[in-house]
Parts: structure tokens; sequence; C-alpha cells
């Protein structure tokens, strides 16, 4: 299967702009940054966690923890999906009693966040679970809804969202197509 991309919907200067509206709104939420912590989903979302840290980071004058979760073992639909190998986990700080931001890329069907909270409970009991995404495209299995959303793209069943980054894909952009074999 190969991604033929229909349209580019968001550059990397609606990235940033994106960005740093979701860490102001996250401070507003909580009320600044103490006992926040963000856990991006491997992979796309640790690198967004990383640098909505970094944002917070710059207003606030002191990062938050950052970590990187893996979901691969934890998903009710193994079975069902292609083979890949299993990520690394790294959360190297205790999330017991915290706010703890999720950060993903794409919120779709809602069972790859539903595995994310299986996952980190097995890390501590946080005090709240948030969720942020850069892009919310619809289509929920589970009744979950992100607390930050970068845009709401709606989509069909057949299109497919592609987030591209710097650090993963050597450019920052969000295009809509399909895949086709």
């Amino acid at each position: 299967m190969v991604f033929v991309a229909r349209a580019k919907i968001i550059d990397a200067d609606d990235i940033s702009r994106i960005l740093k509206r979701v860490a102001h709104e996250i401070l507003e939420k909580n009320r600044g940054s103490s006992d926040l912590a963000l856990v991006g989903i491997r992979t796309r979302g640790v690198f967004l966690a990383r640098r909505i840290a970094g944002i917070i980071g710059e207003i606030e004058g002191a990062k938050p923890d950052v970590g990187a979760l893996d979901v691969s073992l934890y998903r009710d639909d193994v079975a069902s999906r292609k083979a890949s190998p299993v990520g690394v986990t790294e959360i190297d700080f205790d999330i017991n009693d915290r706010v703890v931001v999720l950060v993903d890329d794409v919120l779709y069907t809602g069972r790859t966040t539903r595995a994310a909270m299986d996952a980190l409970i097995d890390f501590g009991r946080p005090r709240k679970i948030q969720l942020a995404v850069l892009v919310d495209r619809g289509h929920r299995e589970l009744p979950i809804r992100a607390d930050y959303v970068g845009k709401n793209i709606p989509t069909s069943g057949r299109e497919r969202v592609k987030v591209s980054l710097e650090e993963t894909d050597g450019v920052d952009m969000v295009e809509i197509g399909e895949e086709r074999s």
C-alpha cells in the first residue's frame, strides 16, 4: 500500500502555531505547569510532546517532564493490524498524582488512546489524564474525546491523514489522501 496525497492541509507554520496554542491551552486549563507531565504516543506523538514541552518551558521558565509510550502490546486490535516492531517506552519519572497529558498526532477510532491509558496505568496512578492531538479526524469507535485539538479534519472512512514531522520525515506537514495498492 502506498499513500497518495490529495491535498496538503497543514503546513510547517500551521503546525508551529497549533503547538503554541495547545501549549497555552494546557497551561490555562491546568493553571500552570506544576505537577504536569507530557507523554507522547510513539512515534510522532513523542516529537509533538517534546515540542509542546519546549514551548511550555519558554513560557513558564521550566520544562515539564516528557516521556514516550509504546502501546503495541496494549492494543485490542493487534491481531487485525500488520505486525510492527515493539518500540521502547521511556517514562523515567513518577506519574502518581500528576496531570499527565497524552500527546498523539491523529485521533481516529480512539483505540490507540485507550491502549495508551491502559499502558500508562502500569506506571502509576495519575491524578488526571488529558489528551492532546494535532489532528482529530472523527470516526470514533470508543467514547474518547481530546482535551486539546490542533485541527478538526472531517474525513471519510476511506481517506487517510498523514502527518509528517521534521524529526522523522524531514518536513512538517499534514496531508489528506488515500492508500492504494
